[in-house]
Order: structure tokens, then C-alpha cells, then sequence
């Protein structure tokens, strides 16, 4: 049974609660508290208000009207080198499919805390689907102000099956009709490491799996005190972002302390570099770290598709780097051994990529 909308959040068993009986943080956000459970108040280092944020520079925006055009190309791999995130516009993906995977997200999360518990660690049919909250609630020692589904894509059949009907037709929408995108990227990503093809192997390699996951960041009673989601680089190859028009992402800058926030526009998509791809460029193109603020005014949503080599894949740098005489930075790991890595421990920085490095 909930708790009485007056007690102390401090007095009753928060984890029980938001995690272990699935109401996560939505659930805390709808019983009214006035103040934040101890459990999400984050280290002072790690609040936003302690941060330096710039606000006079910003993330390149590519408009992708004109895929011929080699300014396009070349504006991709150096956004990739430079800054690890960009946004595209004119990217092809219809707005209705934008628009209708953001609302059943909203629609999964508004259903009740025993039909989203069904797909929770301990009662999820498959680990390829998976509702929780926070990241790893079990290592963290500040819990972050996050709700989310994650789907692994296996097959058509399987997401039939396991995938929750409020939100499976849209996420399988938006994967399908972001493919052509995804792959255009690739490819330009490739020609500017001089990789003259993506073939199987690589197509493996890049783009061998995919990760949809749908988050939800509710009304936060005191947000300068807690994150989102806490800094951290992701594992993926790239990474393909919806979000609405609540912003509260920030990119650290290369090479500085400073934080820059990644504003919202209509229809545009967001694009990092995840961990993999750094390793398999040999460091050109650069994963950074990133993260969401608490919002204390309104409910955020976003849909990010991870694109990931496939778990058995070997990652390390390209050959064609290495056979033009580039000295490897990283070593040949196991994608899988990566993965559970990144997943065993909190939100750290870059530390991950670090355990690749030779």
C-alpha cells in the first residue's frame, strides 16, 4: 500500500516501493511529495548547479535534404570527431511516426504499476524485454530520477510475442522507418575512416543489433538535487534519440569541464557516438559523456535506439586503420564482456571505454 501523501518520503521504505514493487519514479512523482527522497539525492559533484554549462556554443545541426551533397558527409564525420553528437533534420523519417511512438510511450507509462511490473527483471518471460528504473539500483549509491523499457530486437515474431501491445507497433515503426538513416550515416561514417564499403562483416559489426528503449523523467519535487540520468558515455555504435520538447540533455564539451544543453527542435533527431564506434575508429570519432536533468515543472519522455554490434562480435580498432600503420589504442574485446561491464557498476563517465584501452 502506497504511503500517506503527508509522511516524511524519509520514513518508508522507498526502494520497496519504486523499485522492488515497480512503481518507480512515477509513482513516488504521482503521491504529491514535496520533497526528494533521500535515496535520488545525488553527490554535490554530480548536481547540475555545481556544473559549468556554456550556453554560447551548441551541438552541429546536419540537414540531410541532399545526401549527395559531399558537405553532408563531411559535416557528419567531423560533428563525430569533434563534438560526439549532432541533430539532423530533413533525415526522411515521417513526423507521424515520431509522433506516434512519443505518445505510446506516454501510454505504457500511464498504465498501472502491475502491468508494467510484468516486465521486470524478476518477471519478465525473456531479459530482452525489461521495465525498471534508475540504472542498476543495486550499485548505485544515489538512485537516478528515471523510468524506462528496454527492448532488444531479435526478431518480428518475438516482439509480437513479449514486446507490451501499448507501445510495440510504434517502437517497431520507428526502428523500421530509422534504418535507411542509420545505415546512411554508417556509410559516411566509414569513408571518412577510408573503410570504402560496409560488407557483412561490418554490417555486423556496426549495426548487427539493436536496443529501443522508451524513458520517462516525471515532475520532480526538487531537481537541482537529483539527475535523470547520470553522466556516462553510451555502448553502442550510435545512437538514434527522440526527445520531446521538455530539453534537459547535456553533452560535455571535448576537452573541457563545460556542459552544453542539446535544445529541442521539431522533428530533428538526435545522434551520438557510442563507446563501440570510438574503439572500432581507433579513437577518431569520440563517444562523450552526457546526461539528463531532473525537470521540476513537467514530464519528459525520449526514445533512443542503440545500435550495437551483435554480443559475440570482437570489437576493436578497424583493420584498414591498422594495416595503414595506425598504432591501436584499444585492444580486441569480446562485445559482450564489454556490455556487462558497462551494466555491472553505476553511471561513471567514460570509465567503460577505459577498459578497452590497451
Amino acid at each position: 500500500m502506497a504511503p500517506a501523501l503527508s509522511m516524511d518520503s524519509n520514513s518508508w521504505d522507498v526502494i520497496s516501493f519504486a523499485v522492488d514493487k515497480g512503481h518507480g519514479v512515477k509513482g513516488l512523482a504521482d503521491l504529491g511529495l514535496h520533497t526528494l527522497p533521500k535515496q535520488y539525492i545525488q553527490p554535490p559533484e554530480e548536481q547540475i548547479i555545481n556544473s559549468t554549462i556554456v550556453t554560447d556554443d551548441s551541438i552541429p545541426v546536419i540537414d540531410l535534404s541532399n545526401w549527395n551533397d559531399p558537405n553532408v558527409a563531411e559535416q557528419i564525420c567531423n560533428a563525430a570527431e569533434k563534438w560526439g553528437f549532432f541533430q539532423i533534420v530533413n533525415h526522411g523519417i515521417p513526423i507521424e511516426v515520431l509522433e506516434n511512438v512519443k505518445e505510446a510511450t506516454r501510454r505504457f507509462f500511464a498504465l498501472p504499476a502491475e502491468e508494467k511490473n510484468k516486465h521486470s527483471k524478476d518477471s519478465s518471460p525473456s531479459n530482452n524485454v525489461r521495465y525498471g528504473t534508475s540504472f542498476t539500483p543495486k550499485a548505485e549509491k544515489a538512485l537516478e530520477w528515471k523510468d524506462f523499457l528496454s527492448l532488444f530486437y531479435v526478431s518480428a515474431d518475438e516482439a509480437a510475442a513479449l514486446w507490451p501491445s501499448a507501445c510495440r507497433n510504434e517502437t517497431l515503426d520507428f526502428m523500421k522507418k530509422s534504418q535507411f538513416v542509420i545505415r546512411k550515416l554508417l556509410e559516411a561514417l566509414m569513408k571518412g575512416l577510408n573503410v570504402k564499403e560496409i560488407d557483412e562483416t561490418k554490417e555486423s559489426l556496426l549495426m548487427g543489433s539493436k536496443r529501443i528503449n522508451i524513458n520517462y523523467y516525471p515532475k520532480c519535487p526538487e531537481p537541482e538535487l537529483t539527475v535523470g540520468v547520470g553522466r556516462h558515455s553510451d555502448v553502442s555504435t550510435l545512437t538514434i534519440l527522440l526527445q520531446d520538447d521538455i530539453g534537459g540533455l547535456y553533452v560535455k564539451k571535448l576537452d573541457t569541464d563545460a556542459w552544453v544543453h542539446v535544445p529541442p527542435i521539431d522533428g530533428a533527431i538526435v545522434i551520438n557516438v557510442g563507446d563501440a564506434l570510438q574503439i572500432l575508429s581507433n579513437g577518431r570519432y569520440k563517444s562523450v559523456e552526457h546526461r539528463v536533468i531532473a525537470n521540476g515543472r513537467r514530464n519528459r519522455i525520449s526514445v533512443p535506439i542503440f545500435v550495437n554490434p551483435r554480443p559475440r562480435d570482437i570489437i576493436g580498432p578497424l583493420p584498414e586503420l591498422l594495416e595503414s600503420g595506425e598504432k591501436p589504442i584499444y585492444k580486441q574485446v569480446l562485445y559482450s564482456d564489454y556490455v556487462k561491464h558497462f551494466f555491472r557498476k553505476a553511471h561513471d563517465g567514460k570509465e567503460t571505454v577505459d577498459f578497452a584501452k590497451i
